[in-house]
């Protein structure tokens, strides 16, 4: 199993976080299989494209809320790192109250 769950919608409360106020958390490293994903679909030729990460941030985005790590950015990068036989990935983690 890669992700805890597959989810196609984010249950927590709309953030209104900006890709700046994003920047300003710390990276710190989650593991896969503590993720519930927020996309239940991905597009397969973005996630074989070398370049797939170059615009955007480098870290996957993951909101934490009432005992969930919700991945909100980044399945691509999550993904790709699981078919590299990895078990967790870098992330700014959002904790929402």
């Amino acid at each position: 199993m890669i992700f805890k769950r597959v989810s196609e919608d984010r249950p927590y409360p709309e953030h209104g976080y900006t890709q700046r106020q994003w920047a300003q958390i710390a990276p710190q490293q989650v593991m896969l299989n503590q993720l519930v994903t927020t996309k239940r679909w991905l597009d397969l030729e973005a996630l074989l494209e070398e370049d797939s990460t170059f615009y955007g941030d480098l870290f996957a985005h993951v909101v934490a809320w009432n005992g969930e790590l919700y991945l909100e950015d980044g399945l691509h990068r999550t993904l790709r790192a699981a078919l590299q036989q990895r078990q967790s990935v870098h992330a700014r983690v959002l904790e929402l109250k």
